[in-house]
């Protein structure tokens, strides 16, 4: 039996008193909690931390991590430990909710803390969970997923899915953005299966973003294909589990990658499994970390612990026009988006199908793939607007809705002609170093805003046409 794991939302307010200053600023936190095991009450359990800290006009950051010790009955505490950055420092926020029988509501609500930087104390304050506004969603974000642990989940789709017949196309790619620099990198491994029966070749290429400068690039193979049960691996190029290396002209790389959240299926996650649509596209893991080298020319990138992911498509060739969007949105959250129109008949006279994959909290939205594109019986799809160097995304869904807007200025942006199994040309203009903004409302007798992200140049973007 699969052993089960948990994961819920907690927001907290409160008042933080700094110690280079005599007066009280506002905090908020927003908090995703995930543990290994089952929450029971008896247990101490051990759990991960991730999320956003505000401390009103000193502080906003959305990437804070920490940890969390939930002990109600065995040691009668709830301990946070949080870092996070303040104009440029790091501090840690570290408190506990102090259980007590006689008291258990305000005992468990309220969570007195002190603020440390290298060891030294620099604030303290309280935090309150409100009970009024915030009980119906923190019960609501309870979810149990599988804890068979992200790396073996990601890694079981890494083989390869191309099963001798003619006519398809098979790839594993791979984008992420070097913290350091700012530099975005795309690695596209690609295997061809032509229609006319003729052997199957693998190529691809390898390309470097600067953040102030053009794109450079280089393509490995073609070369004859042969089956590698962990992945893509040609002469002198993989892209196993956790390992990605290669050369190809001035370019060699040699990385590892670490998943760090669940699989996100863009499409319907049966397409997956039955190739029946066009093609199906997937991410074993939604957000990665990578570390090691990338090197080019006269540059070099040395990477630790780099944001991005790795994705996988399956299926008949190019369409006819498409948008895809990752952008990593901090604090643990990734929106994946494709919008296509596919080369079918029948197919190709609809207007742009739109996927979207909102991971927040570590929760799905849509809860179905199919919902964007589709809508019910065709009302309520998604639009997409596909253009450069401009295109937009939008749409509702229950009582949500989305505008997402992205940018691939043409400076930062690298076309590369793609072939298809049938041997049809197609164009594609990605950038690793796009930018978007995203807008999610939520509708409370009217719309307001629930969530707002702005990405500059870290967003992965890319238009494709004929």
């Amino acid at each position: 039996m699969t052993s089960r794991g948990t994961v819920f939302q907690e927001t907290m307010l409160g008042r933080a008193r700094l110690s280079d200053e005599d007066r009280e600023r506002p905090v908020r936190l927003d908090l995703v909690v995930r543990s290994d095991a089952v929450l029971l009450p008896h247990r101490t359990t051990q759990a991960r931390l991730t999320g956003r800290v505000r401390i009103a006009g000193r502080a906003d950051d959305a990437e804070a991590v920490g940890e969390m010790e939930i002990s109600p009955l065995a040691r009668r505490r709830i301990r946070y430990r949080i870092t996070f950055a303040m104009e440029g420092r790091h501090l840690v926020l570290d408190g506990w909710k102090s259980i007590s029988p006689a008291r258990p509501l305000a005992s468990m609500t309220v969570l007195p803390y002190t603020l440390y930087e290298d060891g030294e104390r620099v604030g303290e304050g309280t935090l309150r969970f409100p009970l009024a506004t915030g009980l119906l969603p923190f019960l609501a974000s309870f979810r149990f997923p599988r804890a068979a642990g992200a790396e073996a989940a990601a890694d079981r789709y890494l083989a390869p899915r191309w099963d001798g017949k003619p006519g398809r196309t098979e790839v594993w790619y791979t984008t992420l953005t070097d913290p350091a620099t700012g530099s975005g990198v795309w690695l596209h491994h690609e295997v061809v299966a032509p229609t006319d029966g003729s052997d199957a070749y693998a190529h691809g290429w390898v390309a470097v973003f600067p953040k102030d400068g053009p794109a450079e690039h280089a393509r490995f193979g073609p070369v004859p294909w042969t089956q590698d049960p962990q992945g893509y691996a040609t002469e002198g190029v993989h892209a196993r589990p956790g390992r990605l290396a290669g050369s190809a002209g001035p370019f060699t790389w040699s990385l590892t990658e670490t998943p760090r959240s669940g699989t996100v299926h863009t499409f319907p996650r049966w397409s997956w499994r039955r190739p029946w649509l066009p093609a199906s596209h997937m991410l074993p893991a939604a957000r990665c970390e990578y570390s090691g080298t990338v090197r080019y020319g006269d540059g070099e990138l040395r990477l630790d612990g780099a944001v991005g992911a790795g994705a996988r498509i399956y299926g008949h060739g190019n369409a006819r026009r498409w948008a895809w969007l990752h952008a990593d949105l901090g604090g643990g959250d990734v929106l994946e988006i494709v919008a296509a129109v596919s080369m079918r008949r029948g197919l190709d006279r609809l207007p742009p199908l739109v996927f979207l994959r909102l991971l927040r909290g570590g929760r799905t939205w849509p809860r179905r793939a199919e919902r964007t594109a589709v809508g019910w019986a065709g009302l309520g799809r998604f639009r997409a607007d596909i253009g450069l160097p401009e295109w937009r995304v939008t749409g509702r869904a229950g009582r949500r809705r989305i505008r997402v807007t992205v940018t691939q200025p043409p400076e930062r942006t690298l076309a590369l002609d793609y072939t298809d199994p049938d041997g049809s040309p197609a164009v594609c203009r990605n950038s690793e170093t796009a930018d978007a903004e995203v807008s999610l409302e939520r509708w409370w007798g009217s719309w307001r805003q629930e969530a707002a992200w702005r990405l500059s140049g870290t967003a992965h973007a890319e238009v494709g046409d004929r």
